[in-house]
C-alpha cells in the first residue's frame, strides 16, 4: 500500500502528465514531430516535459533532492529562469509536445529577481549558499556581448538518444549563424557534453561549487 507521501507525489506526477497532454499547439503524439515556434500557450505543457526531462540530472537533482520537492518546484524555477523565451517567440517545441528548447535572444536575460525568489522559497538551506556562489559564477561566464542563450532544452525520457535534442538545437543555431550571433550554454548533465560539442560549442571552465555537480560553460562562436 502506497504511503501519504507517495500518493502526494504521484498526484503531482498526474498533474504534469495531464498539464503536457492538454489541447493547445503541441499535442501529446509522439509521431507529430514537427518543430513549431511555441506560443504563449505553450508554456505550461512545455515546462511539464522540463520537469520530466530533467529528473535525472545531476545539478538539478542537487538543488531539489528530495523527490516531492523537486516536483513542485523545478517548473516554478524553469519559468522563472527561461519562461521569457515564450514572449519573445524564441521558444521552439515538437507538436506532440515531446520537447522543447527556450532561447533567450541577444539583449534579453533570465529575470534575476524572480530566480532569486524561487530559489531563496524552495532550495534546501544546507545547500543555498552554494547554489547561490553556482549562479554568481554562472554570470561571470556568461558573455557581455550579443548573443543567443540557451537557457534550458529537454526532451520527454523516452526518447533520450533518438536525435530530438539535436533536432531542436539545429532549429536556432540556423537563426545565429544566419546573423552570425554565437551562442552559449550551460551543461549540467556530462551526459550531453558530447552533443553539444557536435554542434561547435567549446567548454570555458568548470563550474563547480562545494558538493555540487560540475556544470560546464560552453561556447558556440559565430559562424
Amino acid at each position: 500500500m502506497a504511503s501519504g507521501s507517495e500518493l502526494q507525489v504521484q498526484a503531482i506526477i498526474d498533474r504534469f502528465v495531464k498539464a503536457a497532454r492538454r489541447k493547445g499547439a503541441c499535442h501529446m503524439n509522439e509521431n507529430a514531430s514537427r518543430i513549431v515556434a511555441a506560443r504563449p500557450t505553450d508554456l505550461e505543457p512545455s515546462i511539464s516535459v522540463m520537469v520530466l526531462a530533467f529528473a535525472a540530472d545531476p545539478v538539478a537533482r542537487w538543488m531539489y533532492p528530495d523527490p516531492q520537492r523537486y516536483l513542485v518546484y523545478f517548473g516554478r524555477f524553469i519559468r522563472a529562469f527561461a519562461g521569457t523565451a515564450f514572449s519573445t517567440g524564441t521558444a521552439w517545441c515538437f507538436e506532440g509536445n515531446l520537447g522543447a528548447a527556450l532561447w533567450l535572444p541577444p539583449g534579453v536575460k533570465p529575470d534575476a529577481d524572480a530566480v532569486a525568489s524561487i530559489l531563496d522559497e524552495s532550495v534546501p538551506r544546507d545547500v543555498t549558499a552554494d547554489v547561490n556562489s553556482m549562479f554568481a559564477e554562472m554570470t561571470a561566464y556568461h558573455p557581455h556581448y550579443p548573443h543567443w542563450y540557451l537557457a534550458t532544452i529537454g526532451v520527454e525520457p523516452h526518447l533520450h538518444g533518438k536525435g530530438f535534442g539535436s533536432r531542436l538545437l539545429t532549429e536556432t543555431l540556423k537563426q545565429c549563424d544566419q546573423e552570425r550571433m554565437p551562442a552559449y550554454l550551460e551543461s549540467s548533465n556530462p551526459a550531453n557534453t558530447a552533443l553539444y560539442q557536435r554542434f561547435g560549442f567549446e567548454g570555458l571552465g568548470v563550474i563547480r561549487v562545494g558538493h555540487s555537480p560540475p556544470m560546464v560553460p560552453m561556447l558556440r562562436n559565430a559562424q
